[in-house]
């Protein structure tokens, strides 16, 4: 590779998304090209230079850019210590060709809050094994820079009421091991995946991916507890591979699954150790006096976040 370039790409396993490509690059100019798919392109660092259409553009600040497909542009550096981008190739599932020419008239997109929504859905996509989530945030931005580029035509449509988002919640429930593709949950609740995801949002004050996850950590407390080993645990509560359960172990508990049990088996062998010394229940009144701390799991009283779960 090139002094001072870097570049990783992938194709997620995300309908809608042919290609996430990651490059540093300091010197390195693109020549005049086109794709046959939707380019968008954030930057992290420097100023990407570019012409679409026989049209300068550059991408400073929090701009979002979207090149479409079949129009030819090229880029370049446009300072001395080059850029660093993040990109994502969309197919025409998610804009189709009429939204080509509001593309070409205002590539470069000023807003906050889709740079945001686009950093998000980079971040989901490579841990490569969140794709609900990675679903969910997509929805999200489709139907933002369908707003952009078509703001007059674009009608306002009334959102998905609380009906919908319990019956994604009993759905996700019923998938929680073989999960379910927002696009399939939204053809079931004859519900827009946009919609889908804001309404399941607003009535549960959770997202539906970290719901799905808060479940199945929850089963898998239950299972390490059991004896089971973290690997049959990942592969018998819907994670992508026991890497992946450590890491939304880790970020919920605190700990990983391993030590969990570990501290978990000491806390609860040290009061019976001292009922057979002293010969009655130590001060506190119950042999098992093992700390407890809030999971999401299920739902008590029809809300997801009144749950509870032994440690």
């Amino acid at each position: 590779m090139v002094a001072g370039q870097e570049v990783s790409a992938w194709r997620p396993r995300v309908p809608g998304i042919a290609e996430v490509f990651h490059a540093r690059f300091t010197a390195h100019a693109y020549p005049m090209h086109v794709h046959d798919v939707w380019t968008l392109l954030i930057v992290d660092d420097g100023v990407v230079r570019y012409d679409l259409n026989r049209r300068e553009h550059g991408t400073p600040g929090d701009t979002v850019s979207l090149l479409p497909p079949q129009v030819p542009h090229n880029g370049s550096p446009a300072t001395p210590h080059g850029f660093r981008k993040r990109v994502l190739y969309l197919d025409l599932t998610q804009l189709d060709e009429s939204f080509i020419g509001a593309a070409v008239d205002g590539p470069d997109l000023v807003d906050p809050l889709l740079r945001q929504r686009v950093g998000q859905l980079h971040a989901a996509l490579a841990d490569r094994a969140d794709e609900l989530e990675a679903q969910s945030r997509l929805a999200l931005i489709r139907e933002r820079l369908r707003t952009h580029l078509r703001p007059r035509s674009v009608t306002r449509t009334r959102p998905a009421g609380p009906g919908v988002a319990h019956g994604l919640r009993d759905l996700l429930d019923e998938r929680l091991v073989q999960g379910v593709t927002l696009d399939e949950a939204a053809g079931l609740l004859h519900a827009h995946p946009a919609h889908l995801v804001r309404a399941f949002s607003g009535a549960f004050g959770i997202a539906p991916h970290q719901y799905l996850t808060a479940r199945r950590l929850d089963r898998a407390r239950r299972l390490l507890l059991e004896g089971r080993s973290p690997g049959e645990v990942a592969a018998a509560t819907g994670f992508y591979d026991q890497s992946h359960l450590t890491r939304s172990f880790k970020r919920l508990v605190g700990t990983t699954p391993g030590r969990f049990v570990r501290k978990h088996g000491d806390e609860a062998t040290a009061p019976a150790t001292a009922l057979s010394r002293t010969g009655h229940v130590p001060r506190g009144g119950s042999v098992e006096n093992t700390p407890r701390e809030a999971v999401g799991q299920g739902r008590t009283d029809g809300h997801p976040g009144a749950t509870h779960a032994s440690a």
